[in-house]
């Protein structure tokens, strides 16, 4: 019957599948218990040998399911039958006769499994045993004893595949495995490559299961000496079979491998990643990077990083979406199983970083290493994150570093974050702190290219991850809010309002820690309150009213602010309240039956109440209305208000506007003024006598006559018409009347040509006769006349009617003129604060304000470095104007006779100038950039007028020289401030007056992309410009045989022409050095952009943006005939250098950019007047130019040798006042300049020399010496400069520069000397012996600054005399390591001045303090009388024979 059931092991494993597992439950039971079972049991009674062997050491064997018993320890047993098999008289043979008992007793799978299960121990009549309570199994034990051991294996190996198709039992019993349990472990295998070789039959024949339990089970059976035997046999099996991919990298990774068989396993399993179950992909992961050794760390980790594919382990966007909709349990357990991998194999990342150094080092190394955006991956970014989280060999800091860097320069983009988060959101919710510290980090960053990428990062951490991380997020953001810190807090504002636009319901949950950012405003900028207030009136008020329970607050906060009397507080509270009054009153969109639905009754109160409350708080303070005004302006042209709103704002508007500030013309004016009123600046025909006119004298009379008188209660109570609010309260009428008329100021166009009551303007030019009141107050009558005018341009700027352009033109003469008549009245009243125009800033308390000493603060900049135009330049205005005086009524010019306006002028530049108006820019209205449109008028300059344009002035309308001037300053200061990144500064302690977005208020609410926008629209308008400057001097050049002060050129006009120039060109370079170009979303933006270039010279076609940039460097290039000066000339080079980095190569460019910069450092630069150029400006001009040369040439170093070794002999050879006949900019005063640029740019070109290899060929040893000697050679001619040019400030530059040199030529110089002395013994020679007079030198002046004792100086000589010591250690090293050691000898060397001469203070003082030690390289034949007189140690090196030619001995002393 045992026999059947061995011929058919199938039908075994089918019929008795139950019986089997319940008699191994039922054996496991009794095991456990450590008692027989009560009832009786049935003992083997067959007499063979092996169970008389066993029942005689101590074990019984029992039939069915009772286990074995055993009455000694294991051990004994072993021992036991051990001896009885070998002293028996068949021995060897009983040894057979016992395995056949053993086979014959296990036929029986019963028995088999009691066999296979440990023994219990036997207990007798109760009495405890001396046995322990756990036994091996019977068949471990006979494992145990080696002349057995081999029999006994292939036994139960042969017995292993009856069971293999029996699976797992119930109680979780697998008989097969149970088997392979018995092998593991053993104290020693007689026979380990046998066993080997079986096991390995029996896994390429096994089902998967039991293949999975041998190859795990190997490193536990086998000896160490066959884990690389079973290493290759595994590794060529992991090639066929997939299945078997964990447990074999399971098994290799405890077994004992050999480096190279690991390298070569770890190979193998590299290739087959790419078709590794998901399920197993973390198992390789780990395997691999557990595997690496320090040498080859860095290339597995690159290798596993481009092979991993996070990517595929999810689904795309679309397949999620429409199983999302028909999601089954198995697609969500699928989606499970792919998450928990990806998070597998993040752990086992993150303990291979966490244990391995070298694996947190090559992950950096890897992603750095990257340097194409598309290369990039999801695994990067995840990576990254470990790295910060676990902080492993302070793997923090390099996380932040490359992240950083990868996004500075656009390599890692916020579509690859966005990936990151929608596919493994849940995976990254576990590194979340390290998430926010990275966030927290970029949005804190100086950098403004890393910014936006963190405040990305948090926007997609509140709306991927759960509610923990929302209310962790808003809490980081209003702690960025509350740091004071401008970049940081204008981000997180941006972002908060964005989630609130984005999630208003998510966001109303941390409404009150928003709310809490009120605390901290006393640091926060207006517009920055604004975006709070909008932010949090949103939440509060909004659509859905998600944060209502803020309400209250809210309306506490801004009536507490409103009723304070300190000016900062109630500004905040007019900001705020017209902000709550846009939530409130905000017309909200319903569907198509918008108009149909009111504003509710309750809320339309709540809103009347609200503006009344603001405007009854202000009336009493005239900068309070005029800032209440402005915001609700801001508030109309930036939001849709409900029309019941709308019209309750603007119903009283334009009444009371007439009743304040306008007058008829026909009524007389009476009053007493200090100066007689007069209707000026009227553009309308003389024939209408219903006009009407601006009420500006009178009422600053009155007001100035209000402040001065102490106002009883009665009058106090009453509203106050101030001439402040004249321009915010027009700007709120012009913008009501657009919003009401869509666009249309028919109503109020009037105001545009309408005269004003102020006084003749011809008492500017007795102002030194005035009192000081008298001065003030008409320097507040011009204040707020251009104001008025800047305001009207506001308005009337964008019509299209040619009569309206005309007027609006005419505003812009009024303004340039005005501006010069301002200018000398400045001048003659000190201490004068003129009133506020900006009412939102700090500014508005006047009292800060201290402006700047008259005549020198005109050549400075303005704090955001916009150059200002000189003051006899703004007279030139008043003869733009008073080119259209025959056809514009402008009645100011026509009452000022020409000749009179002359003598004037003479008299005026002989007594005083006008002050620059840079200082107060502050107090002037801000112009929106609608006004710039006026650009896209045509050029009309002095040079092409004749008779007949004279008559055609009226039909076509043309900018002025001045009024083109005064739009490119704006546009200037616009682009700079909205387009120009500057590094994010810390506040300081003690917070100052900031002043730099003053009078940008309009500015800051649009973004820097719209800026962008507009200015490429007006690119066509402004090339139109530069190419009339280019004509213009084009023409000039020609008339006057090339050159630019002939006898009839117009001095003023051609100051004009050439700031506009300047003025073009610094727009165009501010424009492309915006860093948003780089964005991926702004590329189209700078192909148009370039586009508008290249067609100037090309004509409309389709191109590539590499030929668009060398179509738009072309038609830059063509400017550079007719610069007028060298500030123009640089602005150019620079905007050309910007252009050429648009494109992929800009290393094509430089050639033709170092050309022009030549020709421009090579041209001889006057001024108008016929005078040399100089000063500091075209002294820091020539320095850039100078440097922008020096880097786009081909070879700095022969192009540094050029201007030392021939262009300043050509100086030195002129006389005194002379210049360079070949480089004209090159003179006795801009000599500094030179030279300073020289070292600097020779000092670079040395760091950039490729340091020196052994394994370099001669040819490359060759060139780096022949560079090095060039570069040495220069170095020497430099130094030697000072003899000739000993100032202090040359002096110390070669101090600075010759200590940087010397340092990189110990570093990168002196490695090479070390490979090729012996192949190029004569010219290490002479490089070093030129280097010596070098040295010498230094020490020269080394010994100068100390006998001057010029602390400028000496601060530089202990370090210089460091590297000198080192350099002289350095040589004699080289020559030992060449052999050449008895070359090297150390003399002593004078000390002496810049001439040469010997120092005689240090014999006459005896002072050991005063004597310097220095080293330096001299020839041998150093006469023995000199070295015992001198006293510093000297060394010297020769050649390798040891002798030297006496000719070729050299002193610079001389």
């Amino acid at each position: 019957m045992m026999r059947k059931k061995r011929r058919s092991s199938v039908d075994k494993v089918v019929e008795g599948a139950n019986t089997t597992t319940n008699s191994i439950t039922k054996a496991k039971k009794s095991r456990t218990t450590g008692r027989p079972p009560k009832e009786s049991v049935p003992v083997d009674t067959n007499q063979s040998v092996f169970t008389k062997f066993l029942r005689e050491a101590g074990v019984t064997v029992k039939r069915g399911a009772t286990s074995n018993e055993i009455a000694v320890d294991q051990v004994v047993f072993q021992k036991r039958i051990e001896q009885q098999l070998r002293k028996n008289p068949n021995y060897p043979g009983i040894i057979q006769e016992f395995i056949t008992g053993l086979e014959s007793h296990i036929e029986d799978p019963d028995n088999f499994r009691n066999c296979l299960l440990p023994c219990v121990p036997q207990l007798s009549d109760g009495d405890g045993s001396s046995v322990s309570s756990f036994q091996e199994s019977l068949l471990r034990m006979v494992l145990g004893i080696d002349i057995l051991q081999t029999s006994t294996i292939n036994t139960l190996l042969e017995k292993l595949p009856e069971f293999m198709l029996d699976g797992t039992g119930d109680a979780g019993v697998s008989v097969p495995r149970i088997i392979i349990n018995q092998l593991k472990w053993l104290d020693r295998v007689v026979d380990s490559k046998e066993l080997a070789a079986k096991l390995m039959e029996l896994v390429s024949v096994a089902p998967v299961d039991v293949q999975r339990d041998i190859i795990t089970s190997l490193p536990e059976i086998l000896e160490d000496s066959q884990h690389n035997d079973i290493a290759r046999e595994l590794n060529s099996l992991l090639q066929t079979n997939t299945q078997l991919t964990v447990p074999i990298l399971d098994a290799l990774s405890s077994l004992n491998l050999s480096s190279s068989l690991l390298t070569e396993v770890r190979g193998a399993v590299m290739t087959t990643l790419a078709a590794v179950q998901l399920e197993d992909l973390p198992v390789v992961v780990k395997f691999i990077l557990h595997s690496v050794s320090v040498s080859d760390a860095c290339e597995v980790v690159n290798h596993l990083r481009k092979k991993l594919e996070l990517e595929q382990c999810v689904l795309p966007p679309v397949l999620q979406l429409s199983q999302s909709r028909t999601r089954s349990d198995g697609a969500a357990a699928v989606a499970s199983t792919a998450g928990s991998s990806v998070a597998l194999i993040l752990d086992g990342i993150k303990s291979a970083v966490r244990f391995q150094k070298t694996i947190s080092e090559a992950w950096l190394k890897a992603i750095d290493s990257v340097d194409e955006s598309e290369n990039h991956k999801v695994i990067d970014l995840l990576v990254l994150f470990i790295l910060h989280s676990t902080n492993a060999n302070q793997s923090r800091r390099g996380a932040e570093r490359v992240l950083k860097s990868k996004v500075r320069t656009g390599l890692i983009q916020e579509a690859l974050l966005q990936k990151t988060f929608r596919d493994h959101s849940q995976v990254m919710r576990g590194y979340f702190p390290s998430i926010l510290a990275l966030t927290q980090c970029l949005l804190r960053s100086p950098d403004p290219c890393v910014v936006p990428f963190g405040g990305h990062m948090y926007q997609l951490s509140f709306t991927e991850f759960d509610s923990y991380c929302q209310q962790e997020v808003v809490g980081s953001l209003v702690t960025h809010v509350c740091s004071g810190v401008g970049g940081e807090v204008d981000m997180a504002l941006e972002l908060l309002c964005g989630l609130v636009t984005e999630k208003p319901s998510e966001m109303a949950l941390y409404a009150v820690f928003v709310k809490g950012i009120l605390d901290y405003m006393d640091n926060l900028t207006p517009q920055q309150i604004r975006r709070l207030f909008h932010l949090l009136s949103r939440l509060a008020f909004g659509q859905q009213q998600q944060g209502s329970h803020i309400q209250d607050d809210m309306h506490i906060v801004i009536r507490k602010q409103l009723s304070s009397t300190v000016p900062k507080y109630k500004r905040i509270g007019i900001i705020g309240a017209v902000m709550i009054v846009g939530s409130m009153g905000a017309l909200k969109p319903k569907g198509k039956e918008v108009k149909d639905q009111p504003l509710p009754q309750e809320t339309f109160r709540q809103v009347t109440a609200l503006l009344e409350l603001v405007r009854s708080s202000s009336d009493s303070s005239p900068e309070a209305a005029a800032l209440y005004y402005d915001e609700l302006a801001n508030l109309i042209l930036s939001s849709t208000l409900d029309p019941q709103v709308q019209e309750n704002i603007a119903k009283s508007v334009l009444d009371d506007f007439q009743d304040d500030f306008v007058v008829d013309l026909g009524k007389e004016i009476t009053g007493s003024f200090p100066f007689p009123a007069r209707l000026m600046y009227n553009l309308e025909e003389e024939e209408s006598q219903e006009g009407i006119a601006i009420n500006l004298l009178p009422l600053l009379a009155k007001d100035i006559h209000n402040n001065r008188e102490q106002l009883s209660q009665t009058k106090r109570a009453n509203k106050r018409v101030s001439p402040l609010c004249l321009s915010p309260f027009f700007r709120l009428l012009r913008l009501c009347e657009e919003k009401q008329h869509n666009g249309d100021l028919e109503e109020i166009d009037a105001l545009l040509g309408c005269p004003l009551v102020i006084t003749g303007l011809d008492v500017v030019e007795k102002i030194n006769s005035l009192s000081k009141a008298e001065r003030e107050f008409l320097c507040n009558l011009l204040f707020f006349t251009i104001n008025w005018f800047r305001e009207v341009i506001n308005a009337f700027c964008r019509l299209k009617e040619t009569e309206m352009k005309m007027k609006v033109m005419t505003r812009l003469q009024n303004i340039t003129y005005l501006q010069t008549l301002l200018e000398r009245a400045l001048a003659g009243t000190s201490g004068y604060v003129p009133p506020v125009a900006n009412f939102d800033g700090e500014t508005s308390d006047a009292a800060t304000f201290t402006p700047t000493a008259a005549p020198g603060n005109k050549a400075k900049k303005d704090g955001t470095g916009k150059k200002k135009r000189k003051a006899p330049s703004k007279s030139s205005s008043e003869n733009s104007s008073l080119l259209e005086e025959p056809t514009e009524a402008n009645e100011t010019q026509q009452e000022q006779p020409e000749k009179e306006k002359e003598k004037e002028k003479e008299k005026e530049k002989e007594t005083w100038q006008g002050v620059s108006l840079v200082s107060y820019r502050q107090f002037f209205r801000e112009l929106d950039m609608e006004v710039l449109s006026v650009l896209q008028c045509g050029l009309l300059s002095r040079s092409l007028l004749d008779s007949e344009l004279q008559t055609k002035v009226q039909e076509e309308v043309l900018l002025g020289p001045a009024e083109l001037v005064f739009l490119l300053e704006d546009m200037l200061r616009k682009v700079e401030f909205s387009l120009t990144s500057a590094p994010v500064k810390r506040m300081p302690f003690f917070k100052t007056r900031t002043d730099k977005s003053v009078g940008f208020s309009h500015l800051q609410q649009r973004s820097a992309k719209d800026i962008a926008a507009c200015c490429v629209e007006l690119l066509p308008a402004l090339c139109s410009h530069l190419e009339n400057c280019h004509n213009h001097f084009q023409t000039l050049l020609s008339e006057n045989n090339g050159v630019v002060d002939g006898p009839a050129t117009d001095v003023q006009e051609q100051q004009l022409m050439s700031s506009c120039y300047q003025l073009l060109l610094q727009v165009l370079n501010t424009t492309f050095s915006w860093s948003g170009f780089s964005l991926p979303g702004q590329r189209g933006l700078l192909k148009k952009a370039l586009g508008v270039l290249a067609e100037r010279l090309k004509g409309r076609s389709e191109l590539t943006l590499e030929q668009l940039v060398k179509h738009s460097f072309e038609y830059l290039l063509n400017f550079g005939s007719t610069m007028p000066s060298l500030s123009t000339a640089l602005c150019l080079s620079q905007l050309l250098s910007t252009v050429s980095q648009k494109g992929g190569n800009p290393s094509a460019y430089r050639e033709q950019t170092a050309s022009l910069a030549k020709r421009f450092l090579s041209q001889d630069w006057v001024t108008a007047s016929g005078e040399k150029e100089r000063g500091t400006k075209f002294n820091e001009a020539l320095h850039t130019l100078l440097r922008i040369y020096l880097d786009n040439v081909d070879d700095v170093l022969k192009a540094v040798e050029e201007i030392a070794g021939e262009r300043i002999p050509e100086l030195l050879n002129a006389s005194k006042n002379e210049s360079s006949p070949t480089w004209p900019t090159l003179n006795r005063q801009t000599f500094l300049v030179f030279y300073k640029v020289m070292m600097g740019e020779l000092e670079k070109a040395a760091r950039k020399i490729p340091a020196s290899k052994i394994s370099d060929d001669t040819e490359a040893q060759s060139e780096k010496l022949l560079t090095w000697n060039l570069a040495v050679r220069d170095f020497h001619v430099l130094v030697n400069l000072v003899k000739v040019f000993d100032s202090r400030p040359v002096l110390n530059v070669c101090l600075k520069y010759g200590r940087l040199f010397l340092e990189s030529f110990l570093k990168l110089g002196m490695p090479l000397l070390d490979h090729s002395f012996k192949r190029h013994k004569e010219d290490v020679q002479s490089l070093l012996k030129t280097f010596q007079l070098s040295t010498r030198q230094l020490h020269h002046m080394c010994g100068y600054s100390k006998i001057h004792q010029d602390t400028s100086l000496t601060n530089h000589v202990p370090a210089l005399k460091k590297s000198l010591e080192l350099f002289v250690y350095r040589v004699k090293a080289t020559l030992t390591l060449n052999n050449c050691q008895e070359a090297f000898w150390i003399g002593n060397l004078k000390n002496r001045n810049l001439k040469g001469e010997e120092i005689l203070s240090q014999r006459s003082q005896g002072s050991d303090d005063d004597e310097e030690e220095e080293r330096s390289v001299l020839p041998q034949e150093m006469s023995e009388d000199e070295g015992q007189e001198s006293n510093s140690e000297e060394p010297m090196v020769i050649n390798g024979e040891g002798n030297v030619a006496e000719e070729d001995i050299t002193d610079d002393s001389e």
